[in-house]
């Protein structure tokens, strides 16, 4: 992803306020670029990132090129390739005991109360209609039926969280260098 910020135009900035100015990239031209991908209309579809996949990764495999790992973080609102991209499960071990003291003691503790609204609904074995819920407090919680009531350990709710992250959306390789060709404008 440095390959995208080197065509980033920079300005002089006073970071520490000493009257000695650095030169900066200006990151925020980011959200212009975002801007524009989002704007287009352009067809995307959905990719499941799989374990230890890289987004330079998928970018090769169906862009041809891995430097197109930019355009995959942006169209996905990546701000932080280490922590917004999904983690493998060493690395979300590595994470959930950093944050929590051991996986144990995350696994043992709640993070939240849900609610089930409804279970997953499976036809020919894809899923139709998502499980949905609802956080809740403890009382609540405490009210409802145990078919209808779900407590999420911190553990599962790293998981979970992290799961969500595999589904990205893709932007179709037709559109590629028209994406490009408006972002060199934009970074001019």
């Amino acid at each position: 992803m440095a390959h995208l910020f080197k065509y980033f135009p920079k300005v002089s900035y006073d970071i520490k306020k000493n009257k000695k100015p650095l030169e900066l990239t200006n990151v925020m031209l980011r959200f212009k670029i975002t801007q524009a991908l989002n704007t287009r209309t352009a067809i995307y579809y959905n990719y499941t990132v799989e374990e230890g996949e890289s987004a330079s990764m998928i970018a090769d495999k169906l862009y041809g090129d891995s430097r197109l790992d930019w355009l995959i973080f942006m169209i996905n609102d990546v701000v932080d390739p280490l922590y917004d991209w999904p983690l493998g499960g060493i690395e979300l071990n590595e994470f959930v005991r950093s944050k929590y003291g051991s996986v144990s003691v995350a696994q043992q503790t709640v993070h939240h109360y849900e609610k089930i609204i409804n279970e997953s609904t499976l036809v020919d074995g894809e899923i139709i209609v998502p499980k949905r819920t609802v956080k809740v407090d403890l009382t609540t919680y405490n009210s409802l039926a145990p078919s209808e009531r779900r407590s999420v350990d911190q553990y599962t709710y790293e998981v979970e969280r992290n799961d969500a992250k595999r589904q990205i959306k893709l932007l179709d390789a037709n559109f590629i260098s028209q994406i490009t060709n408006e972002v060199k404008n934009v970074l001019r």
